[in-house]
């Protein structure tokens, strides 16, 4: 684990306005962080994440932490365990650690939502596989390839907890 998912309690509250945040560029999206778990003593992690089209995790499971996400904009489908879900603007989910779950960005226009970890620190995992984002949008030629990528998060995710358990949802 990072040195940002330590256990000290957070003792100031934490305030970002819109397109502030941190960004990192990571599986071909923007990952703008909210708030970062070593502001929060570890306990929470949040970022508002942009995805295009077609975007998609292999089903992987998370040992340490549950996930929520608000989609604000997009489709996405989803498999959480044996379950199968399409998510549109408004829709919320969460993941207890340990569901396998994956998804794939559907439709014409980029998926925007508001993604939770508990407790945080998985957001790390991101900076480590991706890259600094140069400004707030989506990655375009200025981003590292899948290829170098992939090679970084087959290093790098067990050290989180993350451990991929099959194949993306197809297209």
């Amino acid at each position: 684990m990072s040195e940002s998912t330590s256990k000290a309690a957070a003792t100031t509250a934490t305030m970002r306005r819109s397109g502030t945040g941190r960004g990192t560029w990571a599986m071909q999206s923007l990952f703008e962080h909210l708030v970062e778990a070593s502001e929060t003593g570890g306990e929470l992690g949040a970022a508002m994440v942009t995805q295009p089209p077609g975007v998609a995790t292999p089903l992987h499971v998370h040992a340490h932490e549950a996930e929520a996400f608000y989609l604000l904009e997009g489709t996405m489908d989803y498999r959480a365990g044996d379950e199968f879900y399409t998510l549109d603007t408004g829709c919320f989910i969460h993941l207890p650690a340990g569901v396998p779950h994956a998804f794939r960005i559907r439709g014409t226009v980029p998926a925007r939502f508001l993604a939770l970890t508990v407790p945080g620190g998985l957001f790390s995992l991101y900076d480590e596989v991706g890259l600094p984002a140069a400004e707030l949008r989506l990655p375009g030629a200025d981003a590292q390839t899948p290829e170098v990528e992939i090679t970084k998060w087959v290093d790098v995710a067990p050290r989180y907890g993350l451990q991929v358990v099959g194949p993306p949802i197809p297209e």
